[in-house]
């Protein structure tokens, strides 16, 4: 059996930002997003903003990388790709100047053939029909709609004005609301000029020396209006799915929601099971701006970006979950551990292949930073993280698993703290101007086991790995026997001091599963609940699943600790039913469903 991990267990590419809402100031990380994922002649590919390639797969669950000729668009964002009759068409998106397209019958290869745009677009999406007719959408903006145009098969223009097709309600969609668990509604016109005064009295600057187009960019940043954007359209059943991503990438509610309509250009009403995608708890957080695919054999998946935003907001990954359409023709996802090892085949709605054993477990290490000691590698959090004190390969961090585990699998997260070093190539690029890494870095560590923590074996030796895998996942099906693990001999790019956000064991304990959670469920506005939920013994975390009707609990919101739980992701005039599952090292118990 294939079995995968979110993040996709990738290379990710280091980008060198000059944000210019940073006066300047290099940031520096990891970055892939936006991902359009496709099947075609038999392989999977997914193409992600900022990566300067393409991903390539038979099976879903081992990806390899892959270059892209330099003539492509690969510092545009929102790389879309779509494949019609022989060829794959591709093209990203560039706000202030008319994008190109490209077409190829071989992706790795080519040759690419350009089709000159004829007007700017931002996230874009082709779309081609049963008939053979082509429609596109596009749009990204917290002022802006998405939009949608038919387009000539032959020439790539519009036939047509184009129509607008979703807007933002964040009065009545509590999902479509900025900030941490959809936590903010859009500011006044008073609160966005003061926040914009503020900004220029800390950058030290006056408003006459901030360019002209990225006024509206900045003023935008304080409105706390969502973002609309990432579209992706699916046809099923003769009914059309226009997907959506909201409210920015940079909160853990990161979503896809979508629309559905008997026509490819509308009109549109918002589908009963929204948001689609959501994933706002959990390791590694956020769901949005993706892709919706059909794999050979017919089973969907989405893909779509996951949040860090630590060094920068557009610190990002990807992930991948198993999707569906129910009976009714609700578009669903399954994200209720959705980066927990999952098998690549089966059921969408198939639980854990096995359970997380590593959560707040007791970490050491042979030396640390203040503000990052060992613990943090078992928080469950990918925000924070042990630090060595030196970039010496002696150093090393260990957890102990309190027992002896049958493990099956583990993650190995690094993570990256502050990078200051001169930039190794030239920024190219406007309002986003960067360098992406062009170099194959490396990622190089050794792993290992222990049943009593003196005699020590090998689970994998990658200390003279020629890949760098910042999120390594390590598969033993048929398991071991392990209590403590050690993470050792690492070296990480640019000679940086090892950080590691998780080091996530998975597998089978021998014990009881949780009793039965006791919790109540309240819904505190048209828009926000609140779940408080009873600590119990026995317990590692909880799951709080709710949707339409009890048989269609589609969303989830994963949590490590009881009580009170806000979740504001409802829709206004739609009725609710809760449940909540426990689960710790030995299982899953689900709880009951109450009516909100």
């Amino acid at each position: 059996m294939k079995y995968l991990c979110n993040p996709v267990n990738i290379n990710y590419r280091y980008q060198f930002n000059m944000d210019p809402r940073q006066h300047g100031k290099m940031q520096i990380c990891r970055e892939a997003a936006d991902p359009s994922m496709i099947l075609f002649h038999g392989r999977y590919y997914i193409f992600a903003s900022m990566t300067l390639g393409v991903w390539v797969s038979d099976d879903l669950s081992t990806w390899e990388n892959h270059r892209l000729p330099g003539e492509l668009p690969l510092y545009d964002y929102a790389p879309d790709v779509r494949v019609m009759g022989d060829w794959v068409y591709f093209c990203a998106s560039r706000r202030e100047e008319n994008c190109d397209r490209y077409r190829t019958k071989d992706i790795l290869n080519g040759p690419y053939e350009k089709i000159q745009g004829s007007f700017p677009f931002w996230d874009p999406n082709l779309f081609i029909d049963d008939d053979g007719r082509v429609y596109f959408y596009w749009g990204c903006s917290n002022i802006t709609p998405v939009w949608g145009v038919e387009l000539d098969p032959n020439t790539m223009q519009p036939k047509g004005d184009k129509r607008v097709l979703v807007e933002g309600h964040p009065f009545e969609i509590g999902y479509e609301r900025v900030g941490e668990d959809n936590s903010q509604f859009p500011a006044t016109e008073a609160e966005i000029d003061a926040a914009y005064a503020a900004f220029h009295r800390r950058q030290g600057i006056s408003e006459d020396q901030v360019p002209e187009q990225l006024k509206p960019l900045i003023r935008g940043m304080f409105s706390r209006k969502p973002y609309i954007e990432g579209a992706w359209m699916d046809k099923q059943n003769g009914k059309y799915y226009l997907q959506y991503a909201c409210p920015g990438t940079q909160y853990n509610t990161y979503s896809d929601g979508v629309y559905v309509s008997s026509g490819p250009l509308g009109p549109f009403t918002l589908a009963d099971n929204n948001p689609y995608s959501y994933k706002p708890g959990g390791f590694l957080p956020g769901a949005g701006h993706g892709s919706t695919m059909r794999d050979r054999k017919g089973n969907w998946w989405h893909a779509a970006t996951m949040r860090i935003s630590m060094n920068h907001d557009f610190e990002r990954r990807v992930g991948i979950w198993p999707a569906g359409f129910d009976a009714d023709g609700e578009l669903f996802c399954n994200q209720r551990y959705g980066d927990w090892p999952m098998a690549a085949e089966g059921d969408p709605w198939r639980s854990p292949a096995w359970m997380l054993l590593s959560a707040g477990k007791k970490a050491t290490a042979s030396s640390f930073v203040d503000g990052h000691e060992p613990g943090r590698a078992t928080e469950e959090n990918v925000r924070s993280w042990w630090r060595a004190a030196s970039e010496n390969r002696s150093e090393w961090l260990q957890i102990d698993l309190g027992q002896v585990f049958d493990v099956h699998a583990i993650q190995i997260n690094f993570a990256d703290d502050h990078i200051d070093i001169p930039c190794p190539g030239r920024i190219v690029g406007g309002s986003q101007a960067r360098y992406i890494e062009e170099r194959d870095l490396t990622t190089q560590w050794k792993l290992m086991g222990s049943i009593d923590g003196k005699n020590w074996f090998v689970i994998e030796d990658k200390s003279d790995a020629k890949n760098d895998l910042s999120h390594d996942f390590i598969l033993r099906e048929e398991g071991f026997r392990a209590r403590f693990l050690r993470l050792t001999d690492m070296a990480v790019p640019y000679g940086q001091r090892p950080c590691v956000s998780g080091l996530r064991v998975f597998g089978l304990g021998q014990g009881e599963k949780p009793a039965v959670p006791s919790f109540t469920a309240r819904r505190d506005s048209d828009l926000d609940m609140t779940v408080s939920i009873e600590a119990q013994e026995n317990t590692l975390g909880y799951n709080i699943l709710f949707g339409n009707s009890p048989e269609k609990l589609y969303h989830s919101y994963m949590t490590f600790r009881a009580g009170n739980q806000r979740v504001g992701a409802l829709i206004k005039g739609r009725n609710y039913f809760v449940r909540v599952d426990a689960f710790n090292e030995n299982g899953i118990t689900e709880g009951a469903c109450v009516q909100l």
